[in-house]
Parts: structure tokens; sequence; C-alpha cells
């Protein structure tokens, strides 16, 4: 199971608490995680990625294991820490404004 931390307005939106698990079958990788994450909470589509284009949203990002992922390969294999359940894929709402 991989486990995932989602920003607090998605948690209030999926009705859950800080951290999630979610099963993916194959790979590891964001678009994977993202993909089951959807499917088991449909309430949450469109909120981390767009859904037409499948890219990540503007506001979002993605840490595994310390790093920064949101700019990387979607497709990418996540460190084998976050795919054995150790350690949390963080999906983070960036924040901006002056």
């Amino acid at each position: 199971m991989i486990r995932v931390v989602l920003p607090s307005p998605l948690r209030v939106i999926a009705r859950v608490g800080s951290e999630i698990t979610v099963a993916v079958q194959g790979d590891v990788t964001v678009r994977t995680v993202v993909d089951a994450i959807e499917a088991q909470y449909p309430m949450l589509r469109g909120t981390i990625r767009d859904h037409v284009t499948q890219q990540r949203r503007a506001f979002v990002r993605f840490f595994a294991c310390e790093e920064d992922w949101s700019l990387k390969s979607a497709d990418k294999a996540l460190p084998a820490r976050v795919a054995d359940g150790s350690e949390p894929l963080l999906v983070v709402g960036a924040m901006a404004g002056g």
C-alpha cells in the first residue's frame, strides 16, 4: 500500500484524515498513485490534476523522500521507500500571493 499525505482542503473534500493509503498495481509513479487516489476517492478527480490534460494543477506539488517531484515525469518510478510504504508521497498545496 502506498501512503499519501493530502493537503487540508482535499482532506475535507474526501472526508479523510491527513494520510490515506492506496493500492497501485505495477510501477509506482506519480501518475499511477494519482490514478489510484482518483479511483478510490472520485470526489478528488480534477483537484490534483486537470480532467482533460491530466497535467498537475499549477498550485499542487509532489514530494517524495524530501525531494520535489513536481516537475519530474509523472511516469518516473518513485523512490523505493515510497513504493514499499515506508515513506509517504506528499501532495502539497503551494502558496502564492504577496
